[in-house]
């Protein structure tokens, strides 16, 4: 009896084969040396300055994330080909995104190119943009759809859900994306206590990582198929004990050098990591219970902020209340509202609350 998935496998491994020899035929990428493009003015930070601003496009545009790789694809093989000057960068990749919005996207979503540049709020007229994309479509000979390092995550993503289905429940693979990349950048790959996922969720995660390397020159220098590789191995190491079989059973079908993918799945995980310590870290504090009196820990929360004053402080009490009422009184003149709640917070300023004690959270 055959295997049900056997047909569906073999097709997976021709989509891959197809998309090896188009990536073998078309890829690129912009060579640099003393930190700027060679042959160019343009800057490693420029560069990766307008690629994460062209993620800014896409998600503005609501263009899906393979049209964001697939104009960056563009962009650098435009960048290895020609000798841009800076000026007229984000001019070129701008009008890369639109290329690649016409190939990837439906017509109702992308619009007229005059509503993108009005909306992206550049500069451009739609002349230059014309202009440029003749340019672009000249230069790369009218070929521009290349597999992108999206491409081979969706492909390898369906060749683990039809050939390891064990894998399904452990790291949630499944079909179809439902996953808002906006409430989790998914920059590290998950950790042995994150291990159950919703089902779509972790080719939504390795996207989204792919799409923060791509912006990072120094991994320009691997094809997508081997970014892609590396940022899916990296998950399987830490999701389940068998993972060497699954990578190396990947790796054939890659038809990936094992050294240039050793290579690039080190610097990958560095740079991961780097972009989750160089996030703006948010600020824990954790309340300090051995600096608080005796008599109040006793309380509850809503006791807090229902406490009233001390003993003996009554008329201090009817005075505070008297003055929100004077405060919020549209028949009280102007003058005399202002020196009433000078007088508010000068008879409370002695009874003033402070801040819960709190520490920094130590690690």
């Amino acid at each position: 009896m055959k295997n049900p998935g056997a047909g569906e496998s073999r097709r997976l491994v021709g989509l891959l084969e197809a998309a090896l020899l188009r990536e073998a035929r078309l890829w690129k990428a912009p060579v640099f040396k003393n930190g700027c493009i060679q042959g160019t003015d343009i800057s490693s930070s420029q560069h990766q300055e307008v690629i994460l601003w062209l993620g800014e496009m896409n998600r503005l545009f609501q263009f899906c994330p393979e049209t964001f790789a697939l104009g960056v694809c563009v962009l650098n093989r435009l960048l290895s080909t020609v000798k841009a000057q800076p000026k007229y960068l984000k001019c070129i990749a701008f009008t890369s995104l639109v290329l690649a919005a016409k190939i990837n996207e439906e017509d109702e979503v992308i619009g007229s190119v005059q509503d993108l540049v009005v909306q992206s709020g550049c500069n451009f007229s739609t002349a230059e943009i014309l202009r440029m994309e003749r340019i672009i479509l000249d230069k790369l000979h009218w070929d521009l759809y290349t597999a992108s390092p999206v491409d081979f995550i969706h492909i390898f993503h369906a060749l683990l859900v039809s050939g390891h289905p064990h894998l399904i429940p452990s790291i949630g693979l499944g079909s179809g994306v439902s996953w808002d990349s906006a409430t989790d950048p998914g920059l590290l790959p998950a950790g042995p206590g994150h291990q159950k996922r919703p089902a779509g969720f972790q080719a939504a995660l390795w996207t989204r990582q792919v799409q923060h390397c791509m912006a990072c020159h120094q991994l320009w220098q691997f094809k997508g198929s081997t970014l892609a590789l590396a940022i899916i191995t990296l998950e399987l190491e830490a999701v389940t004990p068998d993972w060497f079989s699954i990578f190396t059973d990947l790796l054939k079908k890659a038809q990936v050098d094992s050294g240039e993918f050793i290579h690039c799945k080190e610097m990958v995980d560095e740079y991961l990591h780097s972009l989750e310590f160089s996030l703006p870290a948010n600020a824990v504090y954790i309340f300090d219970s051995a600096q608080v009196p005796d008599e109040e820990r006793a309380w509850s929360p809503t006791q807090r902020l229902r406490r009233g004053p001390a003993v003996g402080e009554q008329g201090d009490s009817d005075e505070y209340y008297d003055g929100f009422r004077r405060l919020y009184d549209e028949e009280t003149t102007p003058g005399a509202q202002a020196n009433e709640v000078e007088g508010l917070f000068d008879s409370q300023q002695g009874n003033v609350w402070p801040c819960p004690p709190l520490h920094p959270a130590v690690n």
